[in-house]
């Protein structure tokens, strides 16, 4: 996972600022920055309504006293999503468009669940977890090891 990271924080950039280029070849500077801003305070606005949404089902699924796993997903996208939204770049507006607006958001949360739901399968050993369901218990070890208990105070 380490070079995974270390890889993206390599290539993004990179593939930023090429897509800047070409998008600049194409209309123009001026209006690439001006549609790079626009991106931006779009963003954050959309971010901010979104946010508050996330933050008021959270609440409310509290108060009712429901687990909050989708509220707190929903809340995490829209984190990640205004994050890559204030990044400069048109790629990662691509990408936080994606996690922020309530109409994509559904399909981001399932494959992060999905994902998530596949990473904790793979770290979690069912064999020492009785309550997995179809979890075959530890194998049992019914050596006897003879010995005597001494007590050091006598």
């Amino acid at each position: 996972m380490p070079w995974l990271i270390a890889l993206a924080l390599l290539v993004v950039p990179i593939a930023e600022i090429y897509v800047i280029i070409q998008v600049g070849q194409v209309i123009g500077g001026w209006p690439t920055v001006g549609l790079l801003l626009v991106e931006s305070a779009l963003g954050a606005w959309i971010v901010k309504r979104e946010g508050r949404r996330a933050w008021n089902a959270l609440q409310t699924a509290l108060q009712t006293g429901k687990m909050p796993g989708r509220e707190l997903t929903d809340g995490a996208l829209v984190l990640i999503g205004g994050t890559l939204l204030l990044t400069p770049g048109f790629l990662t507006d691509i990408l936080g468009f994606f996690f922020v607006l309530p109409f994509t958001r559904p399909l981001a949360r399932r494959a992060v669940t999905s994902y998530f739901s596949r990473r904790a399968a793979r770290l979690t050993p069912t064999t020492l977890n009785p309550f997995i369901p179809g979890a075959t218990p530890p194998p049992r070890n019914d050596d006897v090891i003879q010995g005597e208990v001494i007590d050091p105070e006598k």
